[in-house]
């Protein structure tokens, strides 16, 4: 999964970026809440770690537009030195998914963000077989089954595909697509992306026809939408 982490404690934010890359998570780390908004205008998260007090934008501002600008938002775990329950109820009522009260360790620092990613995001199923409309993807062989018919796609194809589906109807970013697939390899041809995005395309020949259309968002990324012939 891909974490922002927002705090202008540098040390607390390597520490907790050594804890998610340790958990197998890609990450951003930003010192001020205003950095991270501009970001997150930018890019797609699936958690984002807020101290509560920063400078230019504090964490609750930032929840804030979060909740307020995101039609699909990232879980939200927000970070404080304080033990108040009344400023931890407040938190959690503007919409945060979880607190850890700092210092805390890396064990339990883990477990609370592997927790929310559990309760927030999709898991693709062990099953063989995964339907989204007509499309049945065959995890077995990295094909996709339409109208009785399997589309034959390479390892890196179906699994782009897959990530598309689980998200339709939301806008990735390159990045996140980038790290979801190929885990940010460093040195990876910045084309690399958009031939496989066009393979998929015409592989699947997704259109308001089949009720899946591949939308390109200049300078962000893509997003899968749900569609009709009617529209």
């Amino acid at each position: 999964m891909r974490i922002a982490i927002a705090d202008d404690d540098i040390t607390f934010v390597e520490f907790i970026k050594s804890v998610t890359v340790d958990q197998g998570h890609s990450c951003a780390t930003f010192s001020d809440g205003q950095a991270l908004v501009t970001q997150l205008q930018r890019d797609t998260f699936d958690l984002v770690i807020l101290d509560l007090h920063m400078p230019r934008l504090t964490g609750q501002e930032v929840l804030r537009w979060i909740r307020a600008n995101m039609p699909a938002p990232p879980a939200v775990i927000m970070l404080t030195s304080q033990t108040d329950k009344g400023d931890i109820a407040r938190t959690l009522n503007a919409g945060a998914d979880d607190y850890i009260v700092k210092p805390e360790s890396a064990p339990i620092i883990a477990a609370r963000i592997e927790a929310v990613l559990r309760r927030t995001t999709s898991k693709s199923s062990p099953a063989q077989f995964l339907t989204f409309g007509h499309y049945r993807f065959d995890r077995l062989d990295s094909s996709v089954i339409y109208a009785g018919e399997a589309v034959r796609l390479t390892a890196k194809e179906f699994a782009l595909a897959l990530v598309f589906f689980e998200n339709v109807n939301r806008a990735l970013s390159r990045s996140y697509l980038l790290g979801r697939v190929w885990h940010s390899v460093a040195g990876l041809p910045t084309r690399t992306l958009d031939v496989h995005v066009s393979h998929i395309r015409a592989k699947l020949a997704l259109s308001a026809e089949r009720g899946f259309r591949l939308h390109t968002i200049v300078n962000y990324g893509y997003r899968l939408e749900t569609s009709s012939e009617s529209e």
